[in-house]
């Protein structure tokens, strides 16, 4: 078996699985964030549900540890309450990023398990374990019953050959890798990485690189077990754990071999982490801000790597650069070893430990034509803020941040571009429907609006900037208000209608709100080529009806924009009612039909 199969295996009482088969999985430990935590609570409370195991399950406030939204911190309260009643433990405002402290204080391990409401928890690759983001249904489920069902993915191998180039960073090779796969190439894989050079990463660049496996459309990117890690694992927990490698006649889908001596240093432009080019093609790029920290570079290596290239040095003037650490530990050693100090010379604002801008809870937002270079590990338009995000690595953004524009540590002029005027200026109560209907129709017919895009990510769906919205009702007004071309569609919409667009649809966070508002405007359907992993499951169980297709099938029932068709869950069956063709579409699989049966998974 392979690295995913073998965990799963291990967690679902199997002596083995393949790809396809669906498994109540066993999950080792059972997050819930500030973000999403107290829908995670609603759920359970308006269902009966009670904690399966206090002593596997916590709470990690890391979206919005300073709590300066009212609504963040009125479910931050919330939660604390029901933590105290049920014994969970909370990992406050003041510990840090919650994956990262999952592994700093082994709660995850090579071989284990876990689950949260963050969308990049798969991070656990990066000790080869098994994480997933999930909705707030399907935590709500995992406390209340240990185990979650889960479809056991085909695998993909990366054979990272030749030697590692001087100057390329962790943060470099997933560009790098991005730019190969883009973000739908990998799309429901659980891909492992080898090579020689890659038995040489640090945990750093192991989360680095696995962190972003979602910005790849990846279910996760693991990396086998290696002496030097199992020795750092120790180091940091104190705790002795076993290799995890796939068996030597494992069976993968695809390999690809990739030459790693020929990577180079790389930024993402904005709008999309795949988006990627050479620094050179973007070098002298004037920039308003920086930003260092998230769960992708947020370690102490990478604090260490910016103070390297700010020693000496001041941010350049009108320039405000922003260095978040992953947890309160690195925090604490950052200060111990002086590079907080390093910092606050050269001007820096750092913040407490948290996911900081990525998560649109605390500093690290850009407003409307702001540009910024971040470490973190998306730059979807409006992801950070209203500007526009480059993506790069730590020396890169600090080098930037003192140049006054996009370069590199050995590129730094002696005096920084300044800014020059333009004359232009350019501004804890939780409710959730019931589900209404008592028997959910298994044929529908509606008019389809087509939205012929790939990778539609749930910012595009529902902004974040709505996040604290938690009533069904309210959501549906906002759907795709930040999909260009598509800013009315919530006005124009009308129930019964069906969504059909392309590649990846869903793909980015694990937001619920993303597939909720779709069930607030009563959109009966949507069909896509692919759905991003986390979507998926989503929608599957909130009884949000999805279908999947292939285009050269679908071609044949000739349909355009306004068109009347009639969809069949259980037979896959789409009938264009304008010129009566019909097509074979991906039904129903057993456990989507029996979920949505069912009204949603809880």
């Amino acid at each position: 078996m392979t690295i995913i199969e073998k965990i799963i295996a291990a967690h679902s009482n199997q002596k083995a699985v393949k790809p396809g088969d669906i498994v109540d999985v066993d999950i080792d430990t059972r997050a819930a964030r500030d973000f999403g935590g107290a829908n995670v609570v609603k759920n359970l409370l308006d269902n009966g549900l009670t904690i399966a195991d206090p002593k596997k399950t916590i709470f990690t406030f890391d979206c919005n540890p300073g709590g300066s939204d009212q609504k963040y911190a009125a479910n931050q309260h919330y939660c604390r309450q029901y933590a105290r009643e049920n014994g969970i433990r909370v990992y406050d405002v003041d510990a840090g990023i919650g994956t990262h402290l999952s592994i700093d204080n082994g709660l995850t391990w090579p071989g284990s398990t876990f689950v949260s409401t963050d969308s990049h928890a798969n991070i656990m690759g990066a000790i080869c374990a098994f994480g997933q983001g999930m909705g707030d249904q399907d935590i709500a489920a995992a406390w209340a019953k240990g185990a979650v069902w889960f479809k056991v993915p085909a695998s993909v191998k990366i054979n990272l050959t030749g030697k590692r180039p001087v100057g390329v960073t962790a943060k470099d090779i997933v560009l790098n890798l991005l730019s190969i796969f883009g973000a739908n190439k990998l799309l429901g894989y659980s891909v492992e990485i080898y090579g020689e050079e890659t038995e040489k990463f640090t945990l750093a660049d192991r989360i680095t690189i696995a962190s972003m496996g979602t910005e790849m459309g990846a279910i996760i990117i693991l990396f086998p077990t290696s002496p030097s890690l199992l020795q750092e694992l120790k180091q940091i927990t104190g705790k002795d754990y076993p290799a995890v490698m796939a068996d030597a006649d494992a069976s993968y889908e695809k390999t690809f071999d990739i030459d790693m001596s020929k990577f180079v240093t790389m930024v993402a432009k904005p709008g999309h982490p795949h988006d990627d080019t050479s620094i050179e093609s973007v070098r002298n790029q004037k920039i308003d801000s920086g930003f260092i920290g998230s769960c992708t570079n947020g370690r102490i290596e990478d604090l260490r790597a910016a103070a390297a290239v700010l020693r000496g040095r001041k941010v350049a003037p009108g320039v405000v650069l922003k260095i978040v650490p992953a947890t309160d530990v690195i925090w604490t050693q950052a200060m111990d070893e002086g590079l907080i100090q390093t910092f606050k010379e050269a001007g820096v604002m750092v913040s407490n430990a948290g996911c900081a801008g990525c998560a649109a809870g605390q500093v690290g937002q850009n407003g409307p034509g702001e540009v910024t270079i971040s470490t973190g590990n998306r730059n979807f338009e409006g992801k950070q803020g209203k500007g526009f995000v480059y993506l790069a690595s730590p020396d890169v953004v600090a080098a930037s941040a003192v140049a006054g524009f996009i370069t590199t540590p050995d590129q730094i002029p002696a005096q920084p571009t300044l800014f020059h005027a333009t004359g232009n200026r350019d501004k804890l109560h939780v409710t959730r429907d019931k589900k209404m209907e008592a028997v959910k129709p298994t044929v529908v017919e509606g008019k389809v609006w087509i939205i012929p895009k790939d990778d539609i990510d749930t910012d595009m769906i529902f902004h974040n900037r709505y996040l604290t919205i938690t009533d069904i009702k309210e959501m549906g007004q906002y759907t795709f208000d930040n999909l260009k071309g598509f800013e009315t569609f919530a006005k124009n919409a009308h129930p019964g209608d069906i969504v059909l667009t392309q590649k990846n649809f869903g793909a980015g966070s694990s937001r619920q709100q993303a597939v909720d508002c779709f069930l607030s405007l009563g959109v009966s359907c949507i069909l896509a080529e692919s759905y991003g992993a986390i979507y998926e499951r989503n929608a599957i169980n909130a009884a949000m009806p999805i279908l999947t297709y292939k285009p050269e099938v679908i071609a044949g029932a000739e349909i355009v924009d306004g068109d009347h068709v009639r969809i069949d869950f259980v037979s896959g069956v789409l009938t264009n009612l304008r010129t009566s063709k019909s097509v074979q579409l991906e039904k129903f699989y057993d456990a989507q039909l029996a979920i949505y049966k069912n009204g949603g998974l809880l």
